[in-house]
């Protein structure tokens, strides 16, 4: 990353493990079962078959475990902005983004 300058990364470790010293990280969260319904639709959405409840306990399994395993656990990194966006669009998402990323160059 320094060799680069400024970068975007993505994984549920990021700010934790793999950049615990970036500048600004946020941890994006949403209600499960708003993140099942949105992977319900996208699946509909690219003509593949979705069940809604099984798509739910795979997401519910995969938090645990994730929050559980011995290497690299989910945690939300010290210092993280959290973001809740159960009740955001993508564009509010992104905007939102947009404004912390701003607001930490100005500092």
């Amino acid at each position: 990353a320094k060799f680069y300058g400024n970068i975007v990364t993505e994984g549920r470790d990021q700010g934790s493990v793999v950049f615990p010293d970036a500048e600004l990280k946020v941890y994006l969260d949403a209600d499960v079962t708003e993140r099942a319904r949105r992977r319900y639709e996208q699946l509909r959405e690219q003509g593949q078959p979705a069940d809604f409840e099984k798509i739910l306990e795979r997401l519910k399994d995969r938090d645990h475990r994730d929050r559980t395993r011995v290497v690299s656990p989910l945690v939300i990194p010290e210092q993280a902005v959290v973001l809740d966006t159960t009740h955001m669009t993508p564009a509010e998402v992104l905007k939102r983004l947009v404004q912390l990323v701003k607001e930490r160059e100005q500092q």
